[in-house]
């Protein structure tokens, strides 16, 4: 019979190198995972490419890892890695055809992965954070809340009529973009991306799919397409502002277990009487993350906001309609 109880780490703030991220279980320092698969870091040749973490001490993709005892990491990690990889293969139509609440597992893994990162080094930093995550209760309130949902890695779980997060996939022309492999997230509106070759994957790990909702018609609009690696900024852009509005933190509620059941079921509640879902969308302040999308191209905020009540899309024209890639001319875009 699977064992059908959860783990909650938050409860005593329980994060080492002695306990394992997903079941609690003591462990030696040795016993670690990558955060990162090890088939991305192959890949992509992530190895050695650098990451800054929050208290500017600068890891890589290679030594970014995480405690995980062997059981956790042989029955739960493993299979799903490999599931995901196989599926990559695939491109667009392969990651289209996993469950979604794989890819939220997958997507989780990693995000959750530098949470905890972050949350061990906060014990001993090389520059204490402005900001320290563990001293926000309503930061931890919120991890708490995706780590409930999370543990469907591990403990086999069945979502009530929900998914926890908005999955996004859309697909970039490769004979327009150059980078194999992009990753970017934010801890605090649990954003994420990640682009696979020509696939980008673009999440919001705790909203119900209420983003993905709100974003359908603009989501629909890039379906079928290949995006021009502007459009891709834009995309994220949307879809990370999106997230940092959003005002409303999940509760889930676990069903009674009974006798022989296989799996555990969760409710979902959100509060959306007493607090507004969205906070106001202010244009000036999407025209900012826009601009920080698109660093690459130089892309200032005046060009994005020619009258201050809108932004440019590189997507949609006035007609809503799909900019198609061959118009794409920086000097056109930027007057």
């Amino acid at each position: 019979m699977n064992d059908l109880r959860l783990y909650d780490p938050f409860e005593k703030m329980q994060f080492s190198d002695e306990n394992c991220f997903l079941c609690g279980t003591t462990i030696t320092k040795e016993q670690r995972t990558p955060i990162f698969a090890s088939w991305l870091q192959q890949q992509y040749g992530l190895q050695h490419k650098e990451l800054l973490l929050l208290d500017k001490s600068v890891t890589t993709f290679g030594d970014l890892t995480i405690p995980c005892c062997d059981h956790c990491h042989v029955h739960h990690i493993i299979p799903l890695e490999e599931e995901v990889e196989q599926a990559a293969k695939n491109g667009l139509a392969g990651l289209q055809a996993l469950e979604e609440q794989k890819l939220f597992q997958w997507i989780g893994k990693m995000y959750y992965g530098t949470l905890v990162t972050e949350l061990i080094k906060e014990a001993d930093p090389l520059i204490r954070p402005e900001y320290a995550v563990s001293e926000n209760p309503k930061m931890l309130g919120k991890f708490r809340s995706f780590y409930q949902v999370f543990q469907s890695l591990r403990v086999p779980m069945v979502f009530s009529d929900f998914i926890p997060c908005s999955l996004f996939l859309v697909e970039v022309s490769p004979t327009e973009d150059e980078l194999p492999f992009e990753y970017q997230d934010e801890l605090t509106t649990m954003a994420f991306s990640i682009k696979l070759g020509s696939v980008a994957l673009v999440c919001t790990l705790l909203d119900n799919g209420i983003i993905r909702k709100a974003l359908g018609r603009f989501y629909q609009l890039t379906q079928g397409k290949k995006l021009h690696p502007v459009q891709l900024a834009e995309f994220k852009a949307r879809v990370f502002y999106a997230a940092y509005i959003f005002n409303v933190v999940p509760e889930y509620f676990e069903r009674p277990v009974k006798p022989g059941d296989e799996h555990l079921v969760l409710d979902t509640l959100i509060d959306d009487v007493t607090n507004e879902v969205f906070n106001p969308w202010e244009m000036s302040s999407y025209a900012h993350m826009f601009e920080e999308m698109l660093k690459p191209w130089s892309i200032r905020k005046e060009h994005l906001m020619p009258d201050p009540t809108q932004v440019l899309s590189f997507i949609a024209n006035e007609a809503g309609q799909f900019i198609e890639i061959n118009l794409f001319d920086k000097a056109e875009l930027i007057g």
